[in-house]
């Protein structure tokens, strides 16, 4: 079984999908149609040389989401088959679940686009500069750094996990001031490594909750189908077939952890050994290679990653 992964935040490079852009109508007819939803010249940006404009949350989002979009498009094409014959399931990383449920027919590119842009801006806007951080913590369980959050949080300084993307490798989010006094925590109890992210916004954590209400009432006014494909949530670590309940997902996904080792774990437990990362990186196939020795995973987001993939089919 194969299940399709779609990467987040921190997979964006600069001129990512351009060699698809330059090769394939239907990617270049992806990126187009998300220039004209955002009413927006992203793909310059995505093919340009600012980095700094790339980083910035409001244009990553939707940035890396195009070139998940334009990728599975040629896939599709370039292979005949539809998403339904070409995995068995589909997941992403925070941002990336918006590429699964596209990937699934649960809304079209153009609306895909438009919500994560309005995502991403909420996120921005939901905390003041220097108030929250993020952190990632090295060689430590769920259950230890739980507790290194508890331990580090007051009644008004929090900080929780916010993605278990893989055993040893746990990155939690809150008030900056209980970041830094968890960071000597994690070392007290055990942690080989404790790295301070270079964002300036703490994401799936209570802070984002007014970005969660943004994010609640986009999706009141849209429609949304149910997934063609199974569909694994990032916050149930389960598969969700109602269109009413991903909704629900979508918005609580703001303030809840990112529960993606959990996530592969359970695609392996349902009979899935193959994984393809689908989009730019390959950030989640190294994250699967460490959660599991029983499933292979496969960055596939170029003209010769996709024709060596399309092979395998």
């Amino acid at each position: 079984m194969r299940a399709f992964l779609f990467p987040g935040q921190g997979s964006q490079k600069l001129k990512m999908g351009l060699d698809l852009y330059q090769n394939f109508t239907e990617a270049k007819d992806v990126f187009d149609e998300v220039d004209s939803a955002l009413s927006q010249n992203l793909s310059s940006i995505i093919f340009g040389d600012d980095a700094d404009a790339l980083n910035k949350t409001e244009n990553t989002q939707p940035a890396l989401f195009a070139v998940s979009m334009a990728t599975l498009k040629v896939i599709e094409n370039q292979s005949g088959k539809k998403i339904t014959e070409l995995c068995d399931m589909v997941a992403g990383h925070s941002l990336g679940e918006y590429s699964a449920l596209c990937a699934a027919e649960v809304m079209p590119i153009s609306v895909g686009a438009r919500l994560l842009k309005v995502r991403a801006k909420a996120m921005a806007e939901a905390v003041p500069a220097g108030l929250g951080a993020m952190m990632a913590i090295i060689g430590l369980d769920i259950d230890t750094v739980r507790k290194v959050c508890e331990k580090a949080s007051t009644e008004t300084e929090k900080c929780s996990v916010a993605n278990d993307n893989c055993p040893g490798q746990i990155v939690i989010s809150g008030h900056k001031s209980a970041i830094e006094k968890a960071e000597g925590i994690a070392k007290e109890m055990g942690a080989r490594k404790s790295v301070i992210l270079p964002v300036s916004v703490p994401a799936h954590c209570p802070l984002m909750a007014s970005a969660k209400e943004v994010v609640e009432e986009a999706l009141s006014e849209i429609t949304l189908k149910n997934p063609i494909v199974s569909f694994v949530s990032n916050r149930t670590a389960e598969i969700a077939t109602d269109a009413k309940d991903i909704k629900e997902h979508l918005a609580l996904q703001m303030v809840n952890g990112v529960r993606f080792r959990e996530s592969v774990d359970f695609m392996i437990s349902k009979g899935v050994d193959n994984f393809a990362e689908i989009g730019s990186g390959n950030v989640l196939s190294g994250l699967v290679k460490r959660c599991t020795d029983k499933a292979v995973s496969t960055p596939v987001g170029s003209v010769e990653t996709i024709s060596e993939f399309l092979k395998t089919l």
